[in-house]
């Protein structure tokens, strides 16, 4: 037979050897509990899974503050260009800018009429969604930037 630990007293009668039975046997119940739940990988991989997709989400929207940060730091920096160049743009040369941009402008209000008329009626919806107008009228801004700073340049090389 096994001797008892040291740590618990000896059982005086038979009650008290009872409840320690029982006492060991709820023990031994929980320990056996533990050690299947260590050895069933399902549910340690469901858990690490789980885990891993929470720092996943905490790190993206770490990251998505980050590039909201810096977007907003570039678009105020190419602010402060655009302003500095058409500061810089003579007169006859920006004239011709908001020219070549109402022309542009008036060739993409026609390219959308005709697209309006022509698209088939599946894609429509799609096409006049609000994100679509706010690129368009980006891209006006860019053409109309790009077409100063082309006059710009090609003034520049008939003075020389």
């Amino acid at each position: 037979m096994t001797q008892p630990p040291h740590d618990e007293p000896t059982a005086n009668d038979t009650e008290e050897l009872r409840e320690q039975v029982e006492r060991t046997r709820a023990e031994l119940g929980r320990t056996v509990q533990k050690l299947a739940a260590k050895t069933e990988v399902t549910a340690r991989a469901r858990e690490t899974a789980a885990e891993v997709g929470r720092d996943a989400t905490v790190k993206a929207g770490e990251l998505k503050e980050q590039v909201l940060l810096r977007a907003g730091e570039l678009k105020s920096k190419a602010a402060g260009v655009t302003q500095r160049t058409r500061d810089r743009l003579p007169d006859p040369v920006r004239a011709k800018a908001g020219q070549a941009a109402e022309q542009v402008r008036g060739t993409a209000a026609r390219a959308g009429r005709t697209w309006r008329e022509k698209a088939p009626e599946a894609i429509r919806p799609g096409a006049d969604a609000p994100s679509t107008r706010g690129n368009r009228t980006m891209l006006v801004a860019a053409l109309t930037l790009s077409a100063a700073i082309w006059l710009a340049a090609r003034r520049k090389g008939r003075t020389r």
